[in-house]
């Protein structure tokens, strides 16, 4: 949620940053906060001298002598006014805030200063390269190795229907000790607290990290009115929901391994084979409340964080910082990481680390108050990134660890969680 203050001073400047989003023009808000303004003030006005004038009038009455002769009439007329208003969607103050809401609920984040500018993907900065890309022509994608150990689609396809799987057996184990690990890691090493949130939200949950109204055909909603959460950043982050934490509580950082649920409305057609792209699938987040003058370094961080777990699995990787074009929509600055697959021969985002800002936070009223005395409270900021996409980091593993007999070489940082094993070897 943006500022409407900041907007009705700085209009230009709030077109300018905004169109390098995208077309973008300010006058549909500025004249709406205008004429909520407008409206606002005659209200309080008519209500005023309303109440004046009827007590004056009941005043005369009380006292049994007769009230000035255009006293009634203009009782009569304020009310008049008022039911005009009152039954005007384009005078009524709160029709005219929902129409002021429902344009600044559909506005993305603001990107930051040094977000480079572009129209998609093919524009987005590489900044930093870790590890050699295993570049093997015989190398399989991960359907193929992984079938004989235990990826199962077909199954799921035959109870769930398309973008659904079974893990069993080594592919199970292995799911799970990726996702332990990573817990372990970023509790263990990385100061993050874990959480084991709610997986069922209220809209009020999705609103305030973005997913409502604009991506509601991107989620699944339940016969209740609650929606399954696409990522725990949305459970984690409404943690500090209409609170307001005290400056020394800050940094508060939390992680929680979930499933998430995904409609992937729009990826007809997209990646409609193996795990990338599932409707279910399990995901380790991150999630940080920060003070605003330090959520440029956190963001840093959490990126940190979340190549950590790449490098001490051993996987080769990327940093992208993201363009104007490509970026989510509550986020002001992120970092993609994207690890390289030998069998697709390309480099896959696994992790998106972003910086809200105080984007999410306006909306859900989250607040910290300054150490300063008698100072207000102010909107804290709010960061969160995958460290990492369990079914997608599988799919790493199993493509950068092939062997040419169809076996898979466990990394060494996840055999603790293997029991020991160090080597999946087909079933069949």
């Amino acid at each position: 949620m943006h500022d409407i203050k900041f907007i009705r001073e700085n209009p230009e400047a709030f077109t300018q940053a905004m169109r390098r989003r995208g077309p973008f023009d300010a006058h549909p808000i500025t004249s709406l906060d205008q004429l909520l303004r407008g409206s606002i003030t005659e209200v309080e006005q008519l209500k005023a001298e309303l109440n004046t004038k009827s007590r004056a009038f009941g005043d005369f009455k009380r006292q049994g002598g007769e009230p000035p002769a255009g006293l009634f009439p203009d009782i009569i007329v304020c009310k008049g006014r008022l039911a005009h208003i009152a039954g005007n969607p384009n005078l009524n103050p709160d029709d005219v805030k929902k129409q002021l809401d429902a344009i600044l609920d559909a506005l993305p984040n603001l990107p930051a200063a040094d977000v480079p500018d572009g129209a998609g993907e093919d524009e987005n900065v590489a900044i930093k390269h870790w590890g050699d890309p295993r570049h093997d022509p015989a190398a399989a994608e991960h359907f193929d190795i992984g079938a004989p150990l235990g990826l199962d689609f077909e199954s799921a396809q035959a109870v769930a229907g398309a973008r659904f799987v079974y893990l069993r057996g080594p592919m199970a184990r292995l799911n799970r000790a990726l996702g332990q690990f990573m817990l372990d890691a970023h509790t263990l090493h990385n100061g993050y607290t874990e959480v084991a949130p709610p997986l069922l939200v209220r809209d009020e949950a999705m609103y305030g990290t973005t997913q409502l109204p604009k991506f509601a055909e991107d989620s699944f909603r339940t016969t209740d009115g609650r929606w399954l959460i696409p990522t725990a950043e949305v459970s984690l982050t409404n943690l500090v929901r209409e609170k307001i934490l005290s400056e020394a509580e800050l940094p508060l950082r939390f992680t929680a391994l979930t499933p998430c649920f995904r409609s992937e409305a729009g990826a007809a057609g997209k990646d409609t084979r193996g795990l990338i792209r599932q409707h279910q699938f399990d995901k380790v987040e991150l999630v940080s409340i920060t003070h605003p003058d330090a959520s440029d370094a956190e963001h840093e961080r959490m990126t940190v964080c979340a190549e950590g777990i790449l490098e001490a699995l051993g996987l080769p990787y990327r940093r992208m910082l993201l363009c104007t074009g490509d970026m989510g929509f509550a986020a002001r600055k992120t970092f993609d990481l994207e690890v390289w697959l030998p069998g697709q021969k390309r480099y896959r985002e696994i992790s998106s680390c972003s910086n809200c800002g105080d984007f999410q936070a306006r909306r859900m009223t989250a607040r910290y108050r300054p150490q300063t005395p008698k100072a207000k409270p102010e909107f804290v900021h709010t960061l969160n990134g995958s460290a990492l996409a369990v079914g997608r980091t599988l799919v790493a593993v199993l493509e950068n660890n092939q062997n040419a007999d169809g076996s898979v070489t466990v990394p060494p940082a996840l055999v603790p969680y293997m029991g020991g094993v160090e080597l999946l070897t087909p079933s069949i």
